[in-house]
């Protein structure tokens, strides 16, 4: 086996790479929102730059980062990804963590519907069923009607959304888009946006602040590159399930930091949304789309979007036998 395949060494670094995301995300949480959600994004995106000698490739120029063969859907993906930033760090400041992960998990369910919708894809009953599932166990999880929703629910359906628009927007662009412009669109997009909201009403960091948004900002870009590495490893399809170990990190999180308890219908609710995602991705991987080189997430609160695009194509671009 040579050294740039080994499937144990790279599902053993994605679980790493999530463990990360999910340390990432407790930072966010633990300020509370005391800093407003578009300068945590803003500081974010700033540590989203150290990912980009990682990603362009030799042949690359730096103005590529701006360059594409399609600019409507270059700036679909630099909206998509301020807004699923921001969204994200609002659903993780408002919710428990296990919560705003159900929410945002309904990714995959998003991508099947929004294919068919644009891109005209022939989904079959199997993907149909494994969304139908993955809305049953938001509506265990939420229950309206029984509880109070909040704007952090929305919000985390808007940045599940946005991540799912983002990926259709890869197999719309096809494979020969640089990496690095896809990547770019959606940092450039959180870092501007982010940036102008900014001037409105910038708060002062306190050390302890400062604190946890450098812990978010460099622990996403070292997730980042993690999942990147685990890419060059494994085949996408083993790399992708172990995102759903983030749910195990939120519900511990939630128990000893945060004091946030599971209830048997929520329980059972996050196991339907799982199982839907798992279902999802074991189909995509028998559907062989030719799609751009694995794009990671310019948004760290929200790392399951990279894990979708993980679960399309290798890193390399080439894709790797079945194990």
């Amino acid at each position: 086996m040579s050294p740039t395949h080994s499937p144990l060494r790279g599902v053993l670094v994605a679980f790493a790479a999530y463990a990360v995301f999910a340390f990432s995300d407790a930072s966010i949480k633990i300020l509370h929102g005391a800093i407003p959600s578009y300068q945590v994004a803003f500081i974010g995106s700033i540590f989203g730059l150290v990912v980009l000698p990682v990603i362009k490739a030799r042949d690359d120029s730096w103005l590529d980062i701006v360059q594409t063969s399609n600019r409507i859907l270059w700036a679909l993906r630099f909206v998509c990804g301020a807004t699923g930033a921001i969204a994200s760090i609002i659903a993780f400041t408002k919710l428990p963590m296990a919560e705003a992960f159900c929410l945002l998990f309904l990714l995959p369910s998003f991508v099947t519907i929004l294919s068919v919708i644009f891109l005209k894809e022939d989904v079959r009953w199997q993907r149909w069923t494994a969304v139908v599932v993955g809305f049953i166990g938001v509506m265990i999880v939420l229950r309206p009607g029984f509880r109070e929703l909040s704007a952090g629910h929305l919000a985390a359906a808007i940045g599940g959304l946005s991540a799912a628009v983002s990926i259709v927007i890869l197999r719309a662009m096809g494979p020969a888009e640089k990496r690095i412009s896809l990547y770019g669109a959606g940092l450039l997009g959180t870092l501007i946006v982010s940036g102008l909201l900014m001037l409105s009403d910038i708060a002062v960091p306190t050390p302890r602040e400062w604190l946890f948004m450098a812990s978010y900002g460099i622990l996403g870009a070292t997730g980042n590159v993690l999942l990147m590495t685990a890419a060059r490893f494994a085949p996408a399809n083993l790399v992708a399930p172990p995102q759903y170990s983030q749910m195990i990190w939120a519900i511990v999180f939630g128990y000893l930091i945060f004091d946030d308890t599971i209830d048997l219908p929520m329980a059972a609710g996050i196991v339907l949304i799982i199982c839907s995602g798992l279902l999802t991705l074991a189909r995509e991987r028998k559907r062989g789309t030719p799609l751009p080189a694995a794009v990671v997430s310019v948004d760290n609160q929200a790392p399951v979007s990279a894990t979708a695009e993980l679960a399309e194509a290798n890193f390399d671009g080439v894709e790797h036998p079945a194990e």
